[in-house]
């Protein structure tokens, strides 16, 4: 009797949870309709897609093929892999040795410098383009793939030292200490024992940066104004330009998803460690 009194109250504290999920559902719903939707037709034709009789001949994968080599997708792909990989690691290079020293050590000046990165962090990307695109317009930098990499890598620095300071802060103080005592010096101690031990955020931070790099479109069109140097999202927006003349709006489609799955599949397969990462940093052990 006991059992089944546990399990009634149970169900009913389920039952009264249940207004409270119902947005989220309606909203899982909607997004997962939309999406399979978009994939669904990715795998038609124009003339299906238009009539509403998605996959009535097949499936199609050449239109994934076609919007590859025909609309240059495969080399946007590219373009933003490789932006989105030395991106990454250069913010966690910078960001790294960064937080530790303005979390860790004690030094004049550090308040200064900490608000200087949290006033960099809290400036939009949008207002610095003008000023940056005179910069590099004056010293020839325009149409280089490494004049978007370090932009990348600058325009986030300050927020992966934000974001790692709070989990050098959670590393106990006697690590340190027994690494000095056996002779290292402190960046040695860093980079052999703390770095290790800031993994959880680094890895967050490594996937935040990531989807931030791979979904940019404003700065990308501005200092990526030539073919082979665009990334998927200005690849995504001349490809919905020629569809006004060619009408190939399963490739469309296709082209979505390519640019739609890398994050999508990053987030699933990684979302424990994003959580784990999150609240990692959060609280002072």
């Amino acid at each position: 009797m006991k059992v089944n009194y546990k399990e009634k109250k149970s169900v009913k504290k389920q039952i009264r949870k249940l207004p409270k999920y119902l947005p989220l559902v309606i909203w899982l719903g909607f997004t997962v309709a939309m999406i399979g939707w978009i994939f669904l037709a990715s795998l038609s034709n124009t003339s299906e897609i238009y009539s509403g009789d998605i996959l009535g001949s097949g499936l199609h994968l050449e239109n994934y093929i076609n919007v590859m080599k025909k609309h240059k997708m495969a080399v946007y792909f590219m373009n933003s892999l490789l932006y989105c990989v030395v991106g990454c690691t250069g913010v966690v290079l910078i960001s790294a040795p960064a937080a530790y020293a303005l979390s860790r050590i004690r030094f004049r000046g550090k308040e200064i410098i900490n608000n200087i990165f949290v006033i960099g962090m809290s400036i939009p990307s949008v207002m610095l383009i003008m000023p940056l695109f005179k910069m590099a317009t004056s010293m020839n930098l325009i149409g280089s793939r490494w004049t978007l990499m370090i932009l990348y890598i600058c325009v986030n620095v300050p927020f992966g030292v934000f974001f790692l300071s709070g989990f050098f802060l959670t590393l106990p103080k006697a690590l340190e200490e027994a690494a000095e005592i056996d002779g290292c010096s402190p960046s040695k101690a860093f980079w052999r024992i703390m770095f290790p031990l800031a993994q959880p955020g680094i890895v967050t931070l490594t996937i935040f940066n990531f989807i931030t790099i791979w979904n940019e479109y404003f700065m990308a069109l501005i200092f990526a104004n030539k073919t082979e140097l665009r990334t998927v999202s200005t690849g995504l927006q001349a490809i919905v330009q020629s569809m006004k003349y060619s009408g190939d709006w399963a490739g469309l489609f296709a082209g979505v998803i390519i640019v739609f799955l890398p994050t999508f599949l990053l987030y699933i397969f990684l979302s424990n460690k994003i959580i784990a990462g999150v609240t990692g940093g959060a609280v002072k052990g």
